[in-house]
């Protein structure tokens, strides 16, 4: 499946909000509290990426995928990636995805490798020559990014919604590299 890759608007996040609270619920359903899985709505989800997209920093961007649905051939936001500078500890990448959700429907599709195809050229096209991505230990999304040619590089605790949680690291030191031997 082609999904059209492209920058998102502020108008866009409606449709960020669905796919970020739906793959949220999915994914982490018994990883993170039930409790805040239960509160997460759309509206709030839409309303933080509302302002963070009307900001439109630098340092921070955020893509969408959209497929062509039905006869009618209307276009669906169907995931999103957003990536910027490496936040927090300094591990040696000065990239970092933030996020990067496709629809549950849609895995398998290869919407979320379109996804960090179009990041990562990105990201190098900007001068970022390593990116990183931070994913809970339990999220079974991390053997997507070690299918990807994601490398194990750090481990941490967080807490979250008051429960310690192990998030793992997965880096890419060469995107230009990486890149070539993708077809990216």
């Amino acid at each position: 499946m082609s999904a059209s890759i492209r920058l998102a608007q502020p108008a866009d996040a409606a449709a960020i909000a669905h796919v970020h609270v739906e793959t949220w619920r999915a994914a982490y359903a018994g990883v993170v509290p039930d409790s805040y899985l239960v509160r997460m709505s759309e509206q709030g989800q839409a309303f933080t990426w509302r302002k963070m997209l009307a900001r439109r920093s630098k340092d921070e961007r955020t893509v969408v995928a959209e497929v062509r649905r039905g006869e009618s051939g209307a276009q669906s936001l169907v995931g999103f990636a957003s990536y910027g500078r490496q936040r927090g500890t300094d591990l040696g990448y000065t990239g970092e995805i933030f996020a990067l959700y496709v629809l549950p429907d849609w895995h398998g599709q290869g919407i979320g490798q379109q996804l960090m195809h179009a990041t990562f050229r990105r990201l190098w096209e900007a001068g970022t020559p390593g990116c990183l991505i931070w994913v809970l230990a339990e999220n079974p999304a991390r053997f997507f990014y070690e299918h990807m040619g994601g490398q194990r590089v750090a481990e941490r605790i967080e807490n979250f919604a008051g429960e310690n949680l192990t998030q793992v690291a997965y880096g890419w030191p060469d995107l230009e590299t990486w890149l070539q031997q993708t077809g990216g």
